[in-house]
Parts: structure tokens; sequence; C-alpha cells
């Protein structure tokens, strides 16, 4: 595999990354860099041993993954972008700067939802002659810039919406899920 296909390739799987990074940036209070590294960290290793686990699997698993992945990306996406919003309705969850920063599991989960499609990838890259360790490098570092990017990026936006940040960063989640199912049902075929 080219080494720029392989950097295309990093990019394309990190763009979801970078959406929910934004919205997630928009939802914390006062994001600092210290919080856009490390939740550019775990996305960008759970982005990274996705492709890895997916082509690991290969070809047993690939119709089942190709035919679920986008539903469960959608589900996980939404479930988040819910309970964010959930969160703007409730007292103190938008000014509390503790409250929106999010636990390890919970930006875990996150990058999971986002990386979904990457597991596809993976089991798609077990078909070709393409050293996985150096794709998996290359993904987990896009996403790792991306997602710091984004994270700073939310930051400004924050300050820009205020109190609706939360509400904003929750609606990112669930229509980057939705573009998901969309592109994998409709643009597919």
């Amino acid at each position: 595999m080219h080494p720029l296909s392989i950097l295309l390739l990093g990019l394309a799987m990190s763009a979801d990354a970078f959406a929910a990074a934004v919205g997630k940036g928009a939802a914390m209070a006062r994001p600092r860099w210290r919080d856009a590294l490390r939740t550019g960290l775990i996305f960008g290793i759970v982005e990274a041993i996705t492709p890895i686990v997916g082509w690991a699997l290969g070809s047993a698993a690939s119709r089942m993954v190709e035919a679920w992945d986008h539903w469960i990306a959608f589900g996980l996406l939404s479930a988040l972008g819910l309970h964010m919003i959930w969160k703007a309705f409730h007292a103190g969850s938008a000014d509390d700067p503790s409250g929106t920063r999010g636990g390890l599991w919970t930006i875990a989960l996150a990058g999971l939802a986002t990386s979904i499609d990457a597991l596809a990838i993976g089991v798609g890259l077990a078909f070709v002659d393409v050293n996985i360790l150096v794709v998996a490098a290359a993904i987990g570092l896009c996403t790792f810039g991306m997602v710091t990017a984004g994270v700073m990026a939310g930051r400004v936006l924050g300050r820009l919406i205020g109190k609706r940040a939360e509400i904003a960063g929750g609606v990112i989640l669930i229509l980057v899920g939705a573009l998901i199912v969309y592109e994998h049902v409709f643009v597919a075929q």
C-alpha cells in the first residue's frame, strides 16, 4: 500500500472522530490542552487498535461486521449524544467544568463508537498485502491529531454559544452517527 494511500486512509478514518471531538470540546466548560491531548490520545489508541482487531478477524467476521458496523456506531453515538443533551437540561451540567470533561470510559466509548468503521476497514485489509501495524499507527496518529484539534476548536465554539454548547455537542454526535448510517445504507449501494 502506497504511503499516501495510508495517510489518506488515516485522515478518512479520523474524520468522524474529529466531528465528535468538536462536539465534546463545545460541551466542555473550558477545555485545556491537557484535556484535548488526553482525549486525542484515548481516541487515537482506540482507533489504532480497531483495524488490528478487524484484520485479525479477517474474512470469518467480514459479513457480520460490515452488515452491522454502521448501526452499532449510530447506536453508540446517539446514546452518547442523547446523554449529553439530557445533561444540558439538568442543573449545573453546562457550568460544571468537572462534569463535562468525561471520564476515561466515556471518552473510550466515544472513541469506540467512531472507530467501528476502522474495524471493518481492518477486515478488508486482511485480504490485501499490507503491514497492518503501519496502517494502524497512521490511523491512530491522524486520529490523535484531529481529535486534539477538534476539542480545542470546540472550545471556541463553546464560548460562542455558551450554555447551549452541550446540546450542540450531543446533536453533533447524533448527526455523525446518522451520517455513518446514511453512507453505509444509501451511498454504498
